[in-house]
């Protein structure tokens, strides 16, 4: 089935003005202009982001929507593809960022504006392990493109995580997708959008 609405989810420190996000909006807009897009701007809290993406999506049809999520955004987009039964696209995915971000507490910029400050506060760490979605009931609605250069997360981890989905070992490459747009129409053919 074509897929009519679209969510993208940033990563950590990250926006909607994130480079591939800017990338698929503009390619959404130019050619399915039909296709809902929305690209929030998360809270902090991923108890609070989570809210937020499921009241958004609550009247979005299961069977043609689908989720994009990048590092962080990853995580989510797992929790809510597992949670809607949807397609998802993931870029550098992060897999326990319970763990990983546990390092981050304190006060935060955004990468792409450094003046704005966000604090990450101690139990948000526990509100990302609450979140963590179990095993894939459905690999074949997972689309991962996992690079071995990835500086921030260990592609290891990421692959075998991924395992059994449309998985796209990038050799080399880094945590940003740099050559994202090389990768624009595998994911748009994935999607299969209206």
């Amino acid at each position: 089935m074509a897929i009519t609405h679209l969510l993208y989810l940033h990563g950590f420190r990250s926006s909607p003005q994130s480079a591939k996000a800017q990338r698929i909006a503009a390619r959404v807009a130019a050619r399915y202009p039909d296709v809902i897009w929305w690209c929030p701007q998360l809270p902090p809290s991923p108890r609070d982001a989570f809210a937020l993406l499921m009241h958004g999506i609550a009247g979005w049809p299961r069977e043609s929507m689908a989720v994009i999520g990048s590092s962080l955004g990853g995580f989510y987009a797992t929790a809510v593809a597992e949670r809607c039964g949807c397609k998802a696209v993931l870029l550098n995915p992060a897999v326990d960022p319970a763990r990983d971000l546990a390092a981050y507490i304190g006060e935060q910029t955004t990468w792409q504006n450094p003046g704005e400050h966000f604090f990450f506060e101690a139990h948000f760490v526990d509100e990302l392990r609450a979140l963590q979605a179990g095993p894939l009931s459905t690999p074949q609605n997972y689309l991962a493109f996992i690079a071995k250069g990835d500086e921030v997360l260990d592609w290891r981890e990421m692959a075998a995580r991924y395992a059994g989905t449309n998985l796209r070992l990038l050799e080399g490459g880094d945590h940003a997708l740099s050559d994202f747009d090389t990768h624009l129409p595998a994911i748009l053919d994935f999607l299969n959008l209206a």
